[in-house]
């Protein structure tokens, strides 16, 4: 006879990491670019861990890698916009996650309300200040409290699927 798991029963699960990361891949997100403005300079991280949390106040959240260089800088801002790619948007994509590259060399911007660099030609974008942050293990969950958004191009969204960028037939 087999004994079912009760609520109090812990188990950790030790994946293989590359199992694990397989298995995520099953799931299709939407593909971000987080910015802001530290010391005066714009920086900026692409995260496809992006969702929306509450309509009442409006609040999102994104994850970000603790290893990650950026984040301190925007963590210091204490603001920072959402930059939602399209479907025509994944050489921008591969630029904001190259460590080290010259991510705002070419890219078109103007400033939001809240101080955040708000990219050009994205599906929308969301301008934040940081409401809370909280553990995730190797990553750091920011909540944003909406100050601002827009919706500015109308294309289909660039999507991660199975560690490859797709787009939505339609």
């Amino acid at each position: 006879m087999s004994q079912e798991p009760t609520p109090t029963d812990e188990r950790v699960l030790v994946a293989d990491t590359d199992e694990f990361r397989r298995a995520l891949g099953q799931f299709a997100t939407g593909i971000t670019i987080v910015t802001a403005v530290a010391d005066g300079e714009p920086v900026g991280l692409a995260a496809n861990s992006f969702t929306s949390v509450s309509l009442d106040p409006p609040l999102v959240l994104f994850c970000v890698a603790r290893t990650s260089s950026t984040w301190p800088r925007i963590q210091a801002a204490g603001r920072f916009a959402v930059n939602i790619l399209g479907e025509h948007q994944e050489e921008i994509s591969r630029l904001f996650a190259t460590p080290g590259a010259d991510r705002f060399g070419g890219t078109e911007w103007h400033v939001g309300v809240g101080g955040s660099p708000v990219l050009h030609d994205t599906l929308a974008y969301l301008d934040c200040v940081v409401a809370a942050e909280h553990d995730g293990g190797d990553h750091v969950i920011v909540v944003g409290r909406v100050l601002d958004l827009g919706i500015t191009h109308d294309a289909g969204p660039l999507l991660y699927f199975r560690g490859n960028y797709e787009r939505m037939a339609r």
